[in-house]
């Protein structure tokens, strides 16, 4: 079957889809995006994702394309003409299409929005959770501002190039001070010897994780102790466990770090009853 995108108002095979080349998502990257995961059919966290998307598109000072709702509609309708029961939606919203110039259009253009879904396999998700993935680090390049969830993603593609290139699952980002921020496409976690829950609080310098704050509820439900403080290479190299989490992994089991094996080299405990408890807890629309 082809799949189906949503383009400015026209669904459409993949094949057939366009998008102008004065797009300034194509020029400069001018827009933003979002991911919001498909379990059974249902978004998970689906509020808290368009509460973010709806952040980042007041700090670039994009309109929304289509009241909030109807891309509520739009997002299910996408979701069910590419018959996706496990899997993702993809929303894509740029500046719109104008003339190449760094400043804003000087008329009036209209925001470009793209919806998108595809399946994936909650089979291969669970088997890299049930043995648990090795993570590098690589230094901070990204700009100031990484809380929006910006399309300028060059510097998490090589982050995440590389780390496959050293037989990673994903890289994690060191600051100047030699703490962690997070990963190119996830917040990191580690879990101290006292069995507190230990990742960076969320300000400029991180994504305001869809996934983490949901996990954050799932740890007072469980009754973990959370601290939201920077944590060093070292403290994670030697911590109980670490995990990091996103949409599409949840909580994800980490292993190893640079070579170095966490823990005793499997799973914990903490990592796999926040993954366990995560469906119970989270918002199901």
């Amino acid at each position: 079957m082809s799949r189906i995108v949503y383009v400015d108002g026209r669904y459409r095979p993949t094949t057939e889809a366009v998008v102008s080349v004065d797009d300034r998502a194509f020029t400069f990257g001018d827009g933003v995006y979002e991911v919001c995961e498909v379990a059974a059919g249902a978004l998970i966290e689906e509020t808290r994702h368009l509460d973010r998307l709806g952040r980042s598109l007041e700090a670039l000072r994009i309109a929304w394309p289509i009241g909030r709702e109807a891309l509520r509609i739009v997002m299910r309708e996408v979701v069910r003409r590419n018959r996706v029961r496990h899997g993702l939606v993809y929303l894509q919203i740029s500046r719109g299409a104008a003339r190449r110039d760094h400043g804003f259009p000087a008329n009036a253009v209209r925001p470009t929005l793209v919806v998108a879904a595809r399946s994936l396999d909650p089979a291969a998700n669970a088997a890299r959770a049930a043995t648990g993935v090795a993570v590098i680090t690589t230094p901070e390049t990204r700009w100031a501002r990484p809380d929006i969830k910006t399309l300028q993603l060059l510097p998490n593609v090589l982050a995440k190039q590389a780390a496959r290139e050293a037989g990673a699952y994903e890289a994690w980002f060191v600051d100047r001070q030699g703490f962690v921020t997070e990963g190119a496409s996830t917040n990191a976690w580690i879990v101290t010897a006292e069995g507190a829950l230990v990742t960076r609080r969320a300000d400029e310098s991180i994504l305001h994780g869809v996934t983490r704050a949901a996990l954050i509820q799932v740890a007072a439900a469980l009754g973990l102790r959370l601290i939201e403080r920077p944590f060093a290479v070292l403290e994670a190299k030697t911590a109980s466990e670490a995990f990091f989490s996103s949409a599409t992994t949840i909580a994800m089991p980490v292993v190893s770090l640079d070579g170095a094996v966490i823990g005793d080299g499997r799973p914990g405990p903490v990592t796999l009853a926040l993954r366990g408890a995560f469906r119970e807890h989270a918002e199901r629309s």
